[in-house]
């Protein structure tokens, strides 16, 4: 299972690209959290903004088409994309995200 995340800066930007994620079977569960704070330092100056933070939770061969999803939903010119595999995952919860009738790109 691998773990991604992005930030979007309204909540409603948020759930849409979390909704189309997990109906289009791209994404096995997304949370949303936020209001988070960010700071970053964008065209040379540093930004400190409120953002919602998207957790996905997907299996390796969902990936590519969730990556072009959020890409394609995204807000941003230079959207937070950040993918790693989780070190473990239960059995049960890996077993759940593989049964789900949408776990497979469409």
């Amino acid at each position: 299972m691998l773990i991604a995340w992005t930030t979007v800066s309204r909540r409603a930007e948020a759930e849409t690209i979390a909704q189309t994620a997990v109906a289009q079977g791209r994404a096995s569960c997304v949370q949303i959290d936020g209001p988070i704070a960010s700071v970053y330092c964008w065209e040379g100056h540093v930004e400190s903004v409120e953002e919602y933070r998207l957790t996905f939770k997907l299996l390796p061969e969902q990936a590519e088409s969730l990556e072009q999803l959020v890409h394609k939903l995204h807000p941003y010119e230079t959207p937070e994309w950040i993918v790693v595999p989780a070190s473990h995952v239960s059995e049960k919860y890996l077993s759940w995200a593989r049964a789900t009738p949408n776990s497979s790109p469409l």
